[in-house]
Formats: C-alpha cells, sequence, structure tokens
C-alpha cells in the first residue's frame, strides 16, 4: 500500500461535535493478547485495538505456536497450549515497545533461541535493563547494543528467584517481567519476585494495568511493599477478556473539543478509564487556562497532546518529569520543539529535559505554512493535527504512521468536519 507523503489540514472554522469512540486501547490489547496466547485454552479478546502494534504482537505469536483468529475488526480469538514453541525466524516487531519488551522476558519461557528484533527505530530504543535483570537469574541473553536485536536461549521455564530491574526508563520493563513470571516451573515451590532498585518508574499506572491484566487471566501476584511483588508460578487460564477504549487516543478528541469549542461523544464517561493518561482528562478541560508546570511522568503519551494545545493556552507551560519521551518511538521533546517552533520561531524551548511552550492566543486564525517532520512516531502526527484545527497551513509528513495506534484517526477528525489537503 503507498503511504500518503503529505497531509495539509484545513482549519475547520467551527466547533467539532458528533460521536467519535476511540479505537481500543493498546496497551491491554498487548497485554491480553500476550497473556491469552500464554493461557492453556482459548480465549475471546474483544474491544481490542487491531493496529500495527497489536498485528506485530499477533503474529510473534503465531510464529510460536499460538493460534489467533480475527473473526471482526475488534476481535481476537486466541488459543494456546500454555507454551511458546520456538519461531523458525528472527521475530520482527517494527517500532512495537510493548511487543518488544514484553515478548523478550516471555521468551525465556521458550526451550530454544529467540531473536527479538525491530525496524531502525527500534533498534535505537533501549532494553539493556531488561537484559541484565534476565541474566541475573541465570538467563543466556544478550543485546550488544544495548537495544533490540535481542538474542535468548531458554530452557522451557521462566527461572524462579528474585529479580531486580531498573524501572527508571520504563516501566515495560517491569511489566515484562511480571507477565514471565507466571512460567517459572509449577511444582517448584519457588515464586518469582520482582524489586524494583529504585522507587522511580515511569508510568507507575501501567504497571497497575499489567496486574490487572494479569489477575483476570488467573495469576496470582501479591505486591510486598510499592517496590517489591512476588508472583506464583500457576500459568494463565483461557477467558473472555473485554478491552477499555484507549485513553491515549481520547486524549486527541478531548483537546479537539477544547480546542474548537466542540461537544464530542466517545461513547465511554471520561472518568471510566483505568489507563494513567486518562489523567490527561482534567488537564485539558483547564484549557485555556492550563497550568504554568505540568508533570507527564504518570501520562507521558498525553504530552504531546497538551503540549500543542498550549500552544494556545493563555499563558506558558513548563513540561517536567518527560525525561522518558527522549526514548520513545522518536525523541518527542526534540519533536515537539521542532515542530512548534517551525510554526513559529520561538514557540517553545528545550531547558535539559523541560519543554516550555510560550504559548500565544492569537496564533488561532493565522496562516503559518509549516512542515511537521513527525519522525515517524503516530503521537507527534496526531498530536500536530491539532494545530491545523485553529491555524492554516499545517502539513503533516508521513501521516500514516498514525497506523502504529489509530488507523483510522484521519477519518474520524472528517467525521467530526475536519477537511484536508492531499499533497501526495
Amino acid at each position: 500500500m503507498t503511504r500518503t507523503a503529505k497531509l495539509t489540514i484545513i482549519p475547520p472554522g467551527k466547533p467539532l461535535s458528533g460521536r467519535a469512540m476511540p479505537p481500543g486501547s493498546k496497551s491491554i490489547t498487548n497485554r491480553a493478547l500476550l497473556l491469552a496466547g500464554l493461557a492453556k485454552g482459548t480465549s475471546r479478546l474483544t474491544g481490542a485495538l487491531k493496529s500495527d502494534d497489536t498485528r506485530y504482537m499477533a503474529d510473534a505469536l503465531r510464529a510460536m505456536g499460538v493460534a489467533i483468529d480475527e473473526p471482526d475488526d475488534t476481535t481476537f480469538v486466541v488459543t494456546g497450549s500454555g507454551k511458546l514453541l520456538p519461531p523458525k525466524a528472527p521475530l520482527f516487531l517494527g517500532n512495537a515497545g510493548t511487543a518488544t519488551r514484553f515478548l523478550t522476558a516471555a521468551v525465556a519461557s521458550v526451550e530454544g533461541t529467540v531473536v527479538v528484533d525491530g525496524d531502525e527505530h527500534m533498534r535505537k530504543r533501549p532494553i539493556g535493563p531488561l537484559v541484565a535483570a534476565l541474566k541475573s537469574l541465570g538467563l543466556d541473553a544478550e543485546a550488544p547494543t544495548g537495544c533490540p536485536p535481542v538474542t535468548v536461549r531458554g530452557t522451557g521455564h521462566f527461572p524462579s528467584g528474585r529479580v531486580e530491574i531498573d524501572a527508571g526508563l520504563s516501566s515495560q520493563y517491569v511489566s515484562a517481567l511480571l507477565m514471565a513470571a507466571p512460567l517459572a516451573k509449577q511444582g517448584a515451590n519457588a515464586p518469582v519476585t520482582v524489586a524494583l532498585t529504585g522507587t522511580d518508574i515511569g508510568a507507575r499506572g501501567y504497571v497497575d494495568l499489567t496486574l490487572a491484566a494479569m489477575e483476570a487471566f488467573g495469576a496470582k501476584v501479591e505486591q510486598l511493599d510499592a517496590a517489591t511483588w512476588r508472583v506464583e508460578p500457576r500459568g494463565y487460564t483461557a477467558i473472555d477478556f473485554v478491552v477499555e477504549p484507549d485513553a491515549s487516543a481520547a486524549t486527541y478528541l478531548w483537546a479537539a473539543e477544547v480546542l474548537s469549542g466542540g461537544q464530542i461523544d466517545l461513547g465511554v464517561p471520561n472518568d471510566a478509564f483505568t489507563q494513567p493518561d486518562a489523567k490527561a482528562y482534567e488537564t485539558i478541560a483547564k484549557f485555556p487556562h492550563l497550568p504554568a508546570e505540568i508533570d507527564g511522568s504518570q501520562m507521558q503519551d498525553a504530552v504531546p497532546t497538551i503540549a500543542v494545545l498550549a500552544a494556545f493556552n493563555e499563558t506558558p507551560v513548563r513540561f517536567v518529569g518527560i525525561a522518558n519521551l527522549r526514548v520513545k518511538e522518536c525523541d518527542r521533546i526534540r519533536a515537539l520543539s521542532t515542530g512548534l517552533n517551525n510554526i513559529r520561531e520561538g514557540l517553545a524551548v528545550e531547558e535539559g529535559d523541560d519543554l516550555i511552550v510560550y504559548s500565544d492566543p492569537a496564533l488561532a486564525g493565522q496562516t503559518l505554512p509549516a512542515e511537521i517532520d513527525t519522525f515517524a512516531d503516530h503521537r507527534i502526527a496526531m498530536s500536530f493535527a491539532l494545530a491545523g484545527l485553529k491555524i492554516d497551513g499545517i502539513t503533516i509528513l508521513d501521516p500514516d504512521c498514525v497506523g502504529k495506534t489509530y488507523p483510522a484517526y484521519w477519518r474520524t477528525l472528517a467525521a467530526l468536519g475536519v477537511t484536508y489537503q492531499d499533497n501526495d
């Protein structure tokens, strides 16, 4: 399929109103896919996201002997044997961070050698702390560059014992170990203890999502303290599982609503989300009086949304606690400052790992031709589309990169009244 090179957004000049249901949560879908693949029996996942990231996870599981049917656009029917088999080739996971990190730990239960790899962007994303944690358990694992590809040589069971992990860069390392822990040898009477090397953890709420999904699939996890979990080696049980809508995707719609003065029905109450990025709703609702300082540490994927929204705020906004954004799909702090300064020089400044947006409500209604380099990052593309709702001349490069988590994004905005000039 030919990718669209550019897409220029035409400001609608009116409030955006209508119904726009976000897709299923990527974070929950990929957790549920993995746990269903590790369970013995057939699980039915409904409300799931079908996107690049979840397809990479599904295809990797298929390569390791899991049967996955897709009867409709929001359902996966997953049948597993309770054990993953060695794949015939390296697992290619594109730039899917959740799939890459989660599977790196899970394939330790495979009897044989598994290579976990990704595209050029994934090969720049750190995985060293997770590999070090696996090696501390006695596993034969290596990632020579500190990033994928990772080679894991398993013995058929996840090792029992205590494993410590530095989660300062990503909570996904913790989630990966926790989800793999029930695959330890049953009957050994030796639980797996997962412990943080410090109290710092990026987006702790995602670990809560992991624990909830694990318990739904029959795992037994005891939280000993804020930094330690004990997991019983009892495997997983197949279930029917409903995936909630994606809170990160909802942030674009919440921002489009307040920016345009419209009314968008997401089909789900704003307080019904359990994902960390749902915290962004309270912040977005304060526009055009956003706080002078916003801590993005516990709603990291919402920061690009709020940063672009902040360009139209009444007063400047400083974003703190966002250092981890430098090791996402791209360096999102740099991508945000670059894009905002392409719109108007001096609109954003990086100070260390903080981002300051020098807000200007007068930007709305101006013609400021700017090409936004998305750096192949779906969240940069979707966030800067918001600028195009108020400024004439905003062009998104590589708009199809939204397929990573929200393939219908451009169609969703169009249904609400946004039009485009296709510059392909």
